[in-house]
C-alpha cells in the first residue's frame, strides 16, 4: 500500500515494532527515510539499518535497540511535527529543544537532515520533521 506521508509511515512502523519488542522493522526506502534512519543511528536510538531490494521494492531494514533484561525500548516517543497538511518551519533562533535537550528534533535543512543541536551549531533553520525521545 502506498503511503503519501512516508515519514509518518516510518515513525508509525518503528513505534509499533517497539511496542511489540521486534528486533527489526521494514520501511519503504527513500532518500528521506534513509537520512532519518542515519540520524537515529548517530544519536543512538537504533543499532543499524540497511537497504534490501532494488527499485520500487527496496526496503529499509531498521534494527531496533533495547536496554536491560526486560528489553525496554530506547525510543520511548516518536512524534511527527510537520505534516503534508501543515508544514512547521523554524528559523535558526527558534529551533525547538525537546525535553530540555534530552530528546532530539529532526530538522530538514538546506544542508541536509540533522538534529536540532547540529542545526544550531551550523546556524541554519528548516522544517521540523519530528521529535524523538
Amino acid at each position: 500500500m502506498a503511503a503519501n506521508d512516508t515519514i509518518a509511515d516510518m515513525l508509525t512502523r518503528i513505534r509499533n515494532a517497539n511496542l511489540a519488542r521486534h528486533q527489526t522493522t521494514q520501511v519503504p526506502a527513500t532518500k528521506m527515510t534513509q537520512s532519518i534512519a542515519k540520524v537515529l543511528q548517530e544519536e543512538g536510538f537504533i543499532t543499524d539499518f540497511e537497504t534490501s531490494g532494488e527499485g520500487w521494492s527496496s526496503k529499509l531494514v531498521i534494527s531496533l535497540k533495547y536496554k536491560g533484561k526486560n528489553r525496554q525500548p530506547i525510543i520511548t516517543t516518536l512524534k511527527r511535527v510537520s505534516r503534508p497538511g501543515l508544514r512547521v518551519y523554524s528559523n535558526r533562533k527558534d529551533l525547538p529543544r525537546v525535553l530540555g535537550g534530552i530528546g532530539i528534533a529532526i530538522i530538514s535543512t538546506s544542508s541536509g537532515i540533522m538534529t536540532d543541536r547540529q542545526a544550531r551549531q551550523q546556524n541554519v533553520g528548516g522544517e521540523v520533521l519530528c521529535y524523538v525521545w
